[in-house]
């Protein structure tokens, strides 16, 4: 591609790192676009994300498992995505430790006018 503000989700994937790294490739007011890498980080014991907008989660590279607060585990690989709506209380339960995770995480917000989701394009 020949576009200046285009890349691939696949370069510059470090091998291993202290923590999480995160970046953000888009933002507005109503949606966040990031680019999350793993190397064996999963969330913290008795941690659990309770977001304000939804996410719609895809593994690029490597392979992950989420875990939902009723119990529900959903095994990632390349290719899988899930939809996990605001609140939903989910944790990272784990990441490959010897090849890096990539995720493309899309945020986005409710539609406070009638409780439905706003659809990103």
């Amino acid at each position: 591609m020949n576009h200046k503000n285009s890349t691939n989700l696949l370069v510059d994937v470090p091998a291993s790192l202290p923590s999480e790294l995160v970046e953000i490739l888009v933002q507005s007011k109503q949606v966040r676009v990031e680019r999350i890498v793993s190397t064996g980080q999963c969330s913290p014991d008795g941690f659990w994300y309770d977001q304000e907008e939804h996410e719609w989660v895809l593994v690029v590279k490597g392979s992950a498992k989420l875990l939902f607060d009723d119990g529900e585990m959903v095994q990632m690989n390349p290719g899988d995505h899930v939809l996990i709506k605001a609140h939903r209380k989910h944790r990272v339960q784990w990441t490959m430790p010897d090849e890096p995770t990539v995720w493309l995480a899309v945020f986005y917000a409710v539609d406070d006018r009638d409780g439905t989701v706003d659809t990103p394009v």
